[in-house]
């Protein structure tokens, strides 16, 4: 993973971001770039983004918003106004890497380095929801699989999972 450097985002890499996310999520499951643009406004410290030293582009990204609240809701994926700097909680709201960089670990090494910065933050746990074909994927993160969220994001049905930090 020396290949890549890992930070938050830069307000300069709100366009790769959002153009990353079309990539990696069908339209119907992708984040608006409306969206997109104020959940990097608000909270760019909990935007992970894993850089191509080679390229200087974005490689892959994990993204968050933290709250107090201890149950995932489709509102978090529209509604910044859900952040709460204070919560202990993360609600994930995205995960992606870019077809040429995956089935190389870099999902996993970026929801690692994640992992450890909010864990020094003081925060408790993360949320996410996924389709039923990454539940296995998570769980070799580290994710607990709590079963069918109350998700209807984009029309499918989902899978509500948590890991504490």
């Amino acid at each position: 993973m020396k290949r890549f450097e890992f930070r938050n985002i830069r307000q300069e890499e709100v366009e790769q971001a959002i153009a990353i996310e079309q990539i990696c999520f069908p339209p119907n499951e992708a984040c608006s770039p409306r969206a997109m643009k104020e959940r990097i406004a608000a909270a760019p410290e909990l935007f992970l983004v894993a850089v191509d030293k080679d390229t200087g582009k974005i490689a892959g990204f994990l993204n968050g918003l933290s709250t107090k609240e201890s149950k995932f809701r489709d509102e978090f994926f529209t509604d910044v106004s859900l952040y709460d700097p204070e919560g202990k909680n993360i609600m994930l709201l995205g995960l992606d890497v870019l077809p040429e960089y995956r089935k190389q670990g870099l999902a996993r090494e970026i929801v690692c380095q994640y992992r450890r910065i909010e864990h020094e933050k003081g925060r408790n746990m993360l949320y996410l929801t996924c389709l039923a074909n990454k539940v296995e994927m998570y769980k070799k993160f580290g994710f607990e699989d709590r079963g069918i969220a109350d998700s209807t994001w984009g029309g499918e049905e989902w899978h509500e999972m948590t890991c504490r930090i």
